[in-house]
């Protein structure tokens, strides 16, 4: 039997490199895997070569720039120019040469900031969008859009999947360009470490958000892509679908910072800044389509909590500086 050809772009980040570890213990796929050294996605003429030479079968779209609320502020630019020429790149470049499957990975910003929660799908462009991710949440939308108009025009079977905020192993652990629970992770740890009495959290602890551990990601994202075009059909509309990967339940920004004091063995104080931006109040995505398709999340916050922060203890000499 050929094997299926299947490139992961973005595969040293956090939920490609998961991607990559789940179909590895396969031995029926023939994985294609190239650094940013070897192929530049943001170069159209490199990414056009690289298809055309590859013969690739399907592809899993999980290359982006990301980073959290001071990030997205500091480089509006940069987070939806990035984006839309990765995506614009890989996804025409795939039609181009005769690739059926595609997987793209967004983002639960892509719904707008007052959203009626749980977040279906069919919020979205209902709204008006969080302005401090604005320019990511964009280009994530136009990456879903772009899917679905290759298929309505070519007849392809390119799929999306927006999942809620990720955490795990290959996290972006920076001090003030990373998303929230890398970030209190690292907080804390250097808390304890110097014996701090307090630790300081952006804003004011109550906006409520949802999690899910980078592993249950990629284990949702294979079996989505895997879906039969039936079973995926009958789920979704032509213009309508993406589909939200997610546990289905959030907490506070204090309680999970409680937790990560927990998980670290901070004992300090924590003290919410709330001259600090909180962002969306809620976001909690309805994963109802999800289960429908026969999946659910497997890892609590509290054991994905722990398998990070043990795997950041093991890698601290990522993170020096």
């Amino acid at each position: 039997m050929t094997k299926q050809r299947v490139f992961v772009a973005g595969h040293n980040g956090m939920v490609g490199s998961s991607i990559v570890r789940k179909l590895k213990l396969r031995n029926d796929l023939d994985l294609v895997l190239k650094d940013k050294t070897q192929l530049n996605l943001l170069d159209g003429k490199e990414v056009a070569n690289f298809f055309s030479q590859e013969n690739i079968d399907q592809v899993y779209l999980a290359a982006a720039k990301v980073g959290g609320i001071v990030a997205n502020n500091s480089f509006p630019a940069e987070f939806i120019y990035q984006n839309l020429i990765i995506e614009s790149n890989v996804i025409n470049s795939a039609h181009s040469n005769g690739v059926q499957k595609l997987l793209f990975l967004g983002s639960s910003c892509i719904y707008p900031k007052m959203a009626h929660q749980p977040i279906r799908e069919d919020e979205l462009l209902q709204g008006t969008l969080e302005s401090t991710n604005e320019p990511y949440a964009i280009a994530k939308i136009a990456g879903i859009k772009l899917c679905e108009s290759y298929n309505r025009q070519y007849g392809h079977d390119y799929r999306s999947v927006m999942p809620t905020n990720l955490y795990g192993k290959y996290d972006n652990f920076h001090p003030s360009n990373s998303h929230v629970i890398p970030a209190l992770i690292r907080r804390f740890h250097e808390a304890k470490i110097t014996e701090a009495s307090q630790v300081v959290v952006w804003g004011s602890g109550k906006p409520l958000r949802e999690f899910l551990y980078v592993d249950d990601m990629a284990d949702a994202s294979i079996h989505v892509m895997e879906l039969s075009d039936e079973v995926y059909k009958n789920n979704t509309q032509p213009m309508l679908s993406h589909i939200n990967v997610g546990t289905g339940i959030d907490c506070t920004i204090k309680e999970l910072s409680m937790t990560i004091a927990e998980v670290v063995g901070y004992g300090g104080d924590i003290v919410f800044d709330a001259t600090k931006p909180d962002g969306t109040p809620q976001k909690l995505l309805d994963v109802s389509r999800l289960k429908r398709l026969g999946w659910v999340y497997k890892t609590s916050l509290k054991e994905g909590l722990n398998q990070t922060y043990q795997w950041f203890l093991d890698n601290q000499d990522r993170y020096r500086g």
